[in-house]
């Protein structure tokens, strides 16, 4: 489409599009040939090129390249689990990594809110000590 000039769609002469491509074939190769190992590869390049597509065009799309990747990367291993039994576990790590990745910001202020809670107790250990002491002494032995 390009060398005969043909300009419908001049944002799809890309390389995100050939990775929509290829990963493509992979998953048709791998869901229809039953050769299960080709689902990962395919869901990593049409994942990647849809990302790269989105974070251009869309802005709902998150911009956070690094957790988006790691996403796609654990759904691959998940899709490819569903078929082969193997690497659920390596999925779910991916998964929880992507999405610290992505929630970060939110996850930091979750942090925040811990931390005030710790330096209050750090504040006021001895005084719990001393509460926790006093009521071991008057606590009645059964």
């Amino acid at each position: 489409m390009q060398q005969t000039g043909i300009t419908i769609f001049p944002q799809f002469f890309s390389w995100p599009t050939l990775f929509i491509i290829v990963g493509a074939a992979f998953l048709g190769q791998g869901y229809s040939a039953r050769e299960y190992e080709a689902i990962l590869p395919g869901v990593i390049l049409t994942g990647f090129g849809l990302h790269f597509h989105l974070a251009g065009h869309a802005s709902f799309w998150p911009a956070d390249t690094s957790g988006m990747l790691i996403l796609i990367l654990s759904i691959g291993i998940f899709l490819r689990f569903l078929k082969t039994k193997t690497g659920l576990f390596q999925a779910i790590v991916f998964f929880l990594l992507a999405f610290l990745l992505l929630f970060n910001a939110k996850i930091t202020g979750y942090f925040g809110v811990l931390q005030s809670g710790i330096s209050f107790i750090w504040k006021f250990w001895p005084a719990l000590i001393i509460v926790i002491g006093v009521y071991f002494l008057l606590k009645k032995k059964k």
